[in-house]
């Protein structure tokens, strides 16, 4: 099975680039990258030191639900979306990420979720999307539980 790794929604990143509201309604923290594990979740890369970064409120879920994790995520000031088909740079140089399945409703899979080693991701990602009633796997920090990314079945539409 091959996968795609999917940045924030661009739409949202160039509206919270022009000041648009964060999901609690306010413009994104402006603030220079100290270069420590900042991962940008739109070019899937950490922010490198002294670069501009902006710091926001992010619901990675179309709608507010008690499933609807909501938390902080961080972007480059300026970078294009992430467009390739290997393991991107924001979880193959971590140790570990969090995954955990959802379904088409948006909602947690329960006992889908497992901190991965890097090496596991794809081989743990592929099991659960087999599963006709997984829709998507998000990766999130193994240590702090911010959304990092999305991972779906290659070439199939979003829900």
């Amino acid at each position: 099975m091959s996968l795609t790794y999917l940045p924030y929604d661009p739409d949202w990143v160039a509206s919270i680039r022009a000041g648009g509201p964060d999901a609690y309604g306010l413009p994104a923290e402006r603030t220079v990258s100290d270069g420590a594990g900042k991962p940008c979740r739109n070019c899937l890369c950490d922010i490198p030191k002294g670069a501009e970064m902006l710091i926001m409120a992010a619901r990675p879920f179309p709608d507010p639900q008690p499933y609807a994790e909501t938390g902080p995520i961080f972007f480059c000031a300026g970078c294009a979306p992430y467009q390739g088909d290997d393991l991107p740079p924001v979880l193959a140089t971590r140790k570990e990420c969090l995954l955990k399945a959802y379904g088409t409703d948006n909602r947690i899979i329960y006992g889908t979720g497992q901190i991965t080693p890097t090496g596991e991701i794809e081989t743990y990602c592929e099991a659960l999307l087999t599963d006709p009633k997984v829709a998507y796997v998000d990766a999130r920090s193994a240590s702090n539980n911010c959304f990092t990314l999305r991972i779906r079945r290659k070439n199939e539409p979003t829900v």
